[in-house]
Order: C-alpha cells, then structure tokens, then sequence
C-alpha cells in the first residue's frame, strides 16, 4: 500500500534513514537499503540514498511499508530511572533554556544505551521537566568513564547548529586530565595522525591537542588540555602515545603502570567549553568530582 509523507520543518537537513527510523519503524539500515533497491522509496517521486539529506516540505512516498511491524521484530529495552534518581542527575545541571541544557556529566555512566551499558543520561533526563514537550538530542561525544560538560540540544533545529559548529571547529573544549609520568616540558602541542577502523576499513585521522602542565612530578602529570580535532579517544590515544597515559585508562595504558594506583574512574574530565551563537557568547565551567579532586591532593 502506498504512502506519503511530508517533511516537517523539524526535520530539515536530515539524513533520509534517520528520518525513516524516527518517523516510521527502527529498523536495521540494511532493510532501508534494500526498500531502496526495490524501488519502495521515492522522494519527491525520484531515487535516493540512504545519507540523502531532507529539505523542508519534500515529499517522501513508500511503498509496501503496512508490514514493516509484523515483518521486523526488534528487541528493546530502555531503561525507566526512578523519581529519585532523576532528581539526583538534575543537580548536575548546569544551563537550562529553551533550545539546550548543560550539564557536568559524572564519572562511570554513559551519556546513551548501548549493547554493554543499560542505564544511560539520556533516558534519565529526558522525563523530567527539562524536556517536557521535546526529547534530549545528543550533539557531541563524552566517554563513559569520563566527567565533566556535555551538551545536549532540545530540538532538531540546535541540534544540527551545534553539529555544524563542531564540525567547524568553533567550540572550544578545555580538558583537564593526571597521567602517569612527568610529561617532558617542551611538549605543548601534540600532533598525531590517529588509526581509526570503521566498517573494517582503515581511517588515518589528524589530531591536534594543545597541552599546558599544571603541576608534576617524577610519578604524575596534572594537565590542562584543548583539543583542534575532535577524533574518538583523541586525549587518551594522544597521551598515551607520548609515553603519559591517563591515570584509569583501562584501554590505552602502558602495561608496567596499569595497576599502580588502582583507580576506578578515568581521571580525566570536560572542565570549560565556550562558543558564540547569534553574536551570544557562552561560557561554562564544570567542577570535578571529589574522587579527581582528593586525587590530587593526594599525589602533589
């Protein structure tokens, strides 16, 4: 049976899979590839792809797509916080307004699910009263085991502007990390090129970090940290190459350090970010937690 869609304005600039898991059924992108091939979609009555980017008032039809639920059997689970629970993470709250929250993010809990991780921030926060009429958007990575400032957008429209600015690298992120080792002074600048595997392809990517030491000695390192790039694991790869991996790294760690000291979270946190939208500047600062703080006291 044939049916026809118009693209919101919500929805303006988005790739045409993500629109169709949003807005007709979560299936696995191989399905809408192969509706593609047999000629089931049409947008504005013409063949596209998958990574087609949807304007405002296009027309989408598809065919066929009444048997989708039936057909498909996707299991899910989504994790259901409780009252108490949603009030603890709204203490972390940094900026709340009408189109974005942030927040300092703690230590130990991904920012969304995954196949290893089931409680997550985004289901957390997105029954409270931060996003009563809309849902959190996700517009910049944060690892699970690392803290500090994230940014989540309340709609389409500011999710895509700050993707746009990252991309064009106009946020600014200020790291704070302690690493093993007295990291050679003449170091402030690091620049790599990164391997990276996507699809089991292989990916070189530039990365470039700007280093300040804070404090050190013959054992530790205290770090101020800005990242050019915005590659995956980009600090932790980054240290770790210059023989100073951070203190926690259970993945990028020099095998003679890995047990001394034993630390449960990774030190290394998301300290300031700062950008400009419509001629406003922003400027936000998240403090660390007490396990990073003691930390340091403890070792300088």
């Amino acid at each position: 049976m044939f049916k026809k869609f118009i693209v919101k304005k919500d929805f303006h600039n988005s790739r045409f899979d993500r629109w169709f898991k949003h807005n007709i059924h979560q299936v696995p992108q191989s399905f809408i590839e192969k509706l593609i091939r047999k000629k089931k979609i049409k947008v504005n009555n013409k063949k596209i792809k998958t990574s087609y980017r949807l304007q405002f008032n296009d027309t989408v039809e598809l065919y066929g797509v009444n048997n989708l639920k039936s057909n498909i059997k996707i299991k899910t689970s989504k994790y259901k916080p409780s009252n108490k629970e949603k009030s603890r993470y709204i203490k972390f709250i940094i900026e709340n307004n009408d189109n974005f929250i942030v927040i300092n993010k703690p230590a130990g809990i991904p920012v969304q699910g995954g196949t290893k991780s089931f409680k997550n921030i985004l289901d957390i926060l997105k029954n409270t009263k931060y996003f009563e009429h809309t849902k959190p958007y996700i517009v910049h990575r944060l690892d699970k085991e690392t803290s500090g400032i994230m940014i989540l957008a309340k709609n389409r429209e500011y999710a895509q502007l700050f993707t746009s600015l990252f991309r064009i690298r106009k946020i600014h992120k200020t790291y704070l990390a302690i690493t093993h080792g007295e990291v050679r002074k003449d170091i402030n600048i690091i620049k790599d090129n990164l391997t990276i595997y996507e699809n089991d392809k292989k990916k070189i990517q530039k990365a470039i970090s700007y280093l300040k030491i804070l404090k050190s000695n013959n054992k530790f390192s205290f770090l101020e940290l800005k990242p050019v790039t915005g590659r995956k694991h980009q600090l932790r790869k980054q240290l770790y190459n210059i023989g100073n991996p951070i203190v926690g790294d259970d993945k990028y760690y020099l095998s003679k350090v890995k047990s001394y000291p034993k630390k449960k979270n990774l030190m290394l946190h998301s300290y300031k970010i700062k950008f400009m939208i419509n001629n406003i500047k922003y400027n936000f600062e998240a403090n660390y937690g007490d396990e990073f703080s003691n930390f340091i006291k403890n070792i300088f």
